[in-house]
């Protein structure tokens, strides 16, 4: 069989592959003690930011009054038969209110109240323009655009379940923010006023112009009845005395009646076509508006009450919100509709009160004729008598409600409103923005997000092999063991860092061959050993075996002769590329494994670039190259070490063709003898991707160790060489984990108990080693 066969895998350990994944917590969390700089920069920017922000935003002041707005009644010819003027009991009248408060017009009447078209500070046009003013239109204007900028400063918040109202007005001056704010309510009082008694002084001015008519129509009847008794030689007229007079009594008396009711409509309807729309609206009653505000008010008992359970914007609140809204928009367009026919049937009515008095005119008139028939004289002293005396009862009449809204008019002169100033706005002490520590703490959560979004994008974008949890979840294979990089300690990770730590009595380092170290070792306890030199990095476990990194690869000893259910003879030692630390692992597994008393035999299979004969300080004129091409004695490759029952073979001369070399059945030859010779052959070989070595040297062995380097090697990289290895029918046994930044990714707290536990473990078997020994 050729050496390059594939060998059939039967009990190779392998772990499936998750899919790649979104990080988990506890991914964020080393991920966040990996970048906690970066976000403690953010984090700084941030409150920088923010203290700049603070200092060049120009301070606003606040000043606010509260107002109590009561629901009122408005009745101004005192006629408890017009349903639309009988109250503003209903669910429309604060929200209007909250409405006028922000209107334009209100914004006007305080631009005009403080005189502000004529301040420069507001109007830089005033200085210019001097004595000679300005146009309508451009005046006009002005007072458009100042409206617009005190609507803007101003903010209306109703206090709930209250008749109170918040009004706040923000500038730049804490002086006019309480004046403008005082201002705003002031003004809202007098338009309110005024407002309230527009329809009772348009409805007094129409009864006087009746009155005024009536007047007139009395004298010239009176006038008309003296002149027809003279003319006629009339003394007396005795009605009983004739039927037709009873009846044309009569029929003036409901003449008289329909015309009253003429004028009562016709007031009614020029109050209903002039009023405000939103008195008409108030005082609606009907079936369908009452069933309407009745479900209004059960949708806002419902949410008042669910609102001490839930927040506003839970969704139950937000569709009863929506309900609400609903409701009462369609409660607009039912009263919009109720209005409108409201207005329809005083048209209605007063047309038919007119037609109704024309029509008794026309009956009275008629009969007018028939009694002129019978006594012209008579009748028409009597008509005239009865027409001065009908005109006489509607001037009594019209009297007396003129007398009612004229009392109701001189009551805007009272300054009597249903809305009245709780508390004045007063002059703000400081200023209400930008508060430093609301911009401290956006700025400080904005730094700290964008922070931790740095961090995550980071570790996105990085592809590499941080963790031994990644070499099982995004490879498939098992974790054999992870070497600690100890420069989180404080030690770079040179070579003089393995060597940190303290050593036992009994662990005292060993003169190579040749060479005693110069001035001896210290055995002083509590005192750091001597740095070790660059090629001894390698040789920690025997250096050093009390240090955590010894433990380490004790540990990968201990996961190789559990991986697998066949004898392990043949180790071979690979990584993805160069610089992972295979070498290391290499050399160090086989130290470890030689101290379990079995005889061990490394051997430099890296025919490009050798190094493990400078770790071991020997020569490397003879090596496997010389065995392989047979210029050299068996015996001769097979070199001791220092460490108890480790021998080495070195790479020999670089060769031209170390493919070839490594493949030959001479290769093959030579491994099986030595696998009979030593009890352990631990091959380090070139890196898998670079050349094809390693892959050759894998068929040989009985399985593969891949060596990865936390922070190096990308998940890509290593994916490639263990789908090249196992394509060859290769073995892997597992993967180590070299350089390993525990304390960035949340472990390093059990890595330093360790190491702690191991300290204090050598102290006394040091102790009772030196009293046997004694």
């Amino acid at each position: 069989m050729s050496p390059l066969t594939p060998v059939p895998l039967d009990d190779e350990p392998e772990v499936a592959p998750e899919p790649e994944s979104e990080l988990n917590l506890t991914e964020y969390l080393g991920m966040l003690r990996r970048h906690w700089r970066l976000a403690a920069v953010c984090c700084a920017l941030g409150l920088a930011g923010a203290g700049i922000h603070y200092a060049i935003t120009p301070k606003a002041y606040q000043a606010s009054t509260i107002i109590q707005i009561e629901r009122r009644n408005l009745t101004p010819l005192g006629n408890t038969q017009n349903p639309w003027l009988e109250n503003y009991w209903n669910m429309e009248f604060y929200p209007t209110q909250y409405e006028l408060l922000q209107s334009r017009g209100l914004a006007e009447r305080v631009v005009k109240s403080l005189d502000l078209m004529e301040d420069p500070a507001f109007n830089p046009g005033a200085a210019r323009e001097g004595a000679k003013g300005g146009t309508a239109e451009a005046d006009e204007a002005v007072l458009g655009a100042l409206a617009d900028q005190l609507r803007g400063g101003l903010a209306v918040d109703p206090v709930r379940n209250t008749q109170l109202v918040q009004l706040s007005f923000r500038a730049s001056s804490p002086e006019f923010a309480a004046k403008a704010a005082n201002a705003f309510a002031e003004s809202y009082i007098d338009m309110g006023v005024e407002d309230r008694f527009a329809t009772a002084g348009k409805a007094s001015t129409f009864l006087s112009s009746q009155i005024e008519k009536l007047k007139e129509e009395i004298q010239d009847k009176e006038t008309q009845l003296q002149a027809f008794s003279r003319r006629s030689d009339i003394v007396t007229m005795d009605p009983a005395a004739n039927v037709t007079l009873k009846r044309l009594e009569a029929l003036n008396t409901q003449y008289i009646e329909a015309k009253k009711m003429r004028i009562e409509r016709e007031a009614q309807y020029h109050e209903t076509q002039s009023g405000p729309r939103e008195s008409m609206s108030d005082s609606l009653t009907t079936g369908v508006v009452s069933d309407q505000r009745g479900q209004i008010l059960k949708l806002e008992r419902e949410y008042e009450t669910k609102l001490k359970t839930y927040k506003p914007d839970f969704p139950d609140m937000v569709t009863l919100k929506a309900d609400i809204e609903k409701a009462r928009q369609h409660l607009n367009e039912v009263l919009g509709e109720q209005v409108d026919k409201a207005k329809s049937n005083s048209l209605a009515a007063y047309q038919t009160a007119q037609r109704q008095e024309q029509e008794l005119e026309g009956e009275l008139n008629a009969l007018k004729r028939d009694v002129i028939n019978q006594s012209s004289a008579a009748v028409e002293y009597t008509n005239l008598k009865v027409e001065i005396q009908t005109r006489r009862d509607l001037l009594d009449e019209l009297m007396r409600k003129q007398s009612e809204t004229e009392v109701a008019v001189r009551l805007q002169d009272t300054r009597q409103s249903n809305i009245r100033i709780i508390d004045k706005a007063t002059v703000p002490g400081g200023p209400f923005q930008p508060s430093l520590r609301k911009d401290g703490s956006y700025g400080l959560l904005l730094g700290l997000l964008f922070g931790v979004g740095c961090a995550v994008l980071i570790e996105v974008l990085d592809r590499t092999v941080k963790a031994p949890e990644e070499i099982e979840r995004k490879l498939g294979l098992p974790t054999l063991a992870v070497i600690q990089d100890l420069s989180e300690s404080g030690k770079a990770y040179g070579y003089s860092a393995y060597g940190y730590g303290e050593t036992a009595a009994d662990d005292k380092p060993r003169a190579r061959p040749g060479k005693a170290p110069a001035g001896g070792w210290r055995e002083k306890k509590k005192a750091p050993a001597a740095a070790l030199p660059p090629s001894q990095i390698e040789l920690v476990p025997h250096e050093r075996p009390r240090t955590l990194i010894s433990e380490s690869y004790r540990s990968l000893r201990t996961a190789l002769m559990l991986s697998s259910a066949r004898e392990l003879k043949a180790i071979a030692v690979t990584s993805a590329v160069a610089g992972e630390g295979k070498t290391a692992t290499a050399s160090n597994l086989a130290v470890v494994l030689a101290q379990l008393g079995r005889q061990v035999l490394l051997v430099d299979c890296d025919l490009r670039k050798p190094r493990l004969h400078q770790v071991f300080r020997v020569s490397n004129r003879f090596g496997l190259v010389n065995q392989l091409t047979a210029t050299a004695e068996s015996e001769t490759v097979f070199l001791p070490t220092e460490v108890p029952n480790l021998w080495l073979t070195p790479s020999g001369p670089i060769p031209p063709n170390p493919s070839e070399l490594l493949s030959s059945d001479r290769m093959r030859d030579w491994l099986k003898a030595v696998r009979a010779r030593f009890d352990f052959v631990v091959l380090d070989t070139p890196p898998a991707l670079a050349v094809t070595d390693a892959t050759i040297v894998g068929m040989l062995a009985d399985g593969v160790v891949l060596t990865l380097r936390s922070g190096k090697v990308t998940r890509e990289e290593a994916r490639l060489c263990r789908d090249r290895l196992r394509q060859s029918g290769i073995k892997i046994l597992g993967a180590v984990l070299n350089r390993y930044r525990s304390l960035q990714t949340g472990l390093g707290k059990r890595y330093r108990y360790y190491e702690a536990y191991g300290a204090e473990e050598s102290e006394p078997r040091a102790a009772g080693k030196a009293g046997s020994a004694a």
